[in-house]
């Protein structure tokens, strides 16, 4: 189940509203297949691992990391399919939430003489679908919010580019990765020019979808963004019309949403949350300047908090401290679940729900 787990991760954050999943085939020892959900979310784990086996199944065992389907979707079952190679046992870890398959197949499984086991590395695995689990209670999605500062708390470096080292920044492009759609501000396009993408080799199609909170449409059309909007999918949530701006992104193939104000005048996040998941996103990267993450923050819309942390002091040339709202911000709540040492740079992972 280790290795099914090893094979989920592969794909987590790329296969839109289906889960990542992993399966193993074994036979007396031997590994037979391997597979996980594919880009997407089709064809299935279990049906990529049974066609990666060059030999015949019979009488091996199946083990995946979430309870089979059973309906019929826009696949068939993948029960079917391990029925009619006839494979001996099946382990999977946790149920499937969604209800169309939630605590069918054993039933289905075991009328045709297979034997199930529930549960295995359940611990493990319940935790790595959190954001799945949430996105089938029709919750709002699964947000992970990241921070860079420096050892004295600042978030910008008024002489250089970064506050962290190169280590920090490569493991946040891996994060990238394991999302569906990454969330910023238009102030930060403006201001940082960045991309977005996961510029690691052999993962760059995993680039996140780019969804640009911008209520008077201020992006630079000149941006890396827009630039690459071609190329990467790109949305942009606004409040302003402004219709000759509309149809100049629409020509660089970037969708726009209007999305009503807040009390405060802001994009209202709630509803901003709710496109997003009828857009089909339920992982968030949420990589922006202190206003919008802060304001994620305080309206408790974030799930998970990694915070990179530098170690060296910027001093004056440090702007944004955010030593007092982070303080006053984890009291009583904070929970940090992962700790890792970058090379002297920190990061450390705070579950907020």
């Amino acid at each position: 189940m280790s290795l099914a787990l090893a094979q989920a991760q592969r794909n987590l954050g790329n296969t839109r509203d289906n889960p990542s999943v992993g399966c193993v085939i074994a036979k007396k020892n031997h590994l037979l297949g391997a597979g996980f959900t594919s880009k997407k979310g089709r064809p299935h784990a279990e049906i990529n691992a049974i066609k990666f086996s060059k030999k015949k199944l019979n009488n091996s065992e199946l083990y995946v990391t979430l309870e089979p389907c059973s309906h019929y979707g826009k696949t068939p079952p993948c029960v079917n399919s391990i029925i009619r190679n006839n494979i001996k046992r099946v382990f999977f870890s946790i149920k499937d939430p969604d209800l169309r398959s939630f605590n069918k197949s054993a039933s289905i499984l075991r009328k045709n003489g297979i034997s199930v086991i529930k549960g295995v590395y359940k611990k493990r695995i319940f935790f790595f679908y959190k954001s799945y689990l949430k996105f089938k209670k029709n919750n709002l999605p699964f947000v992970t919010c990241k921070l860079a500062i420096s050892k004295d708390y600042y978030s910008i470096n008024i002489k250089d580019k970064w506050i962290t080292n190169k280590y920090s920044r490569g493991r946040v492009h891996l994060m990238r990765s394991y999302h569906d759609c990454i969330i910023t501000s238009s102030k930060t396009v403006n201001e940082d020019n960045p991309r977005l993408t996961c510029r690691i080799n052999g993962l760059f199609h995993n680039s996140p979808t780019r969804i640009i909170f911008d209520k008077k449409l201020n992006m630079r059309v000149n941006s890396k963004i827009v630039k690459e909007a071609n190329n990467f999918r790109t949305i942009i949530f606004y409040h302003k019309i402004k219709r000759r701006k509309i149809k100049l992104l629409r020509k660089f193939r970037i969708q726009t949403y209007k999305i009503s104000l807040d009390s405060d005048g802001n994009l209202d996040l709630i509803e901003s949350l709710n496109k997003v998941r009828k857009l089909g996103f339920s992982r968030i990267f949420l990589e922006s300047g202190i206003k919008l993450t802060t304001s994620f923050l305080k309206n408790g819309l974030v799930d998970e908090l990694k915070i990179f942390i530098s170690n060296k002091k910027l001093a004056k040339n440090g702007r944004g401290n955010i030593k007092n709202f982070l303080k006053k911000f984890l009291i009583n709540k904070e929970k940090i679940i992962e700790k890792v040492n970058l090379f002297n740079d920190t990061l450390i992972t705070y579950k907020l729900k």
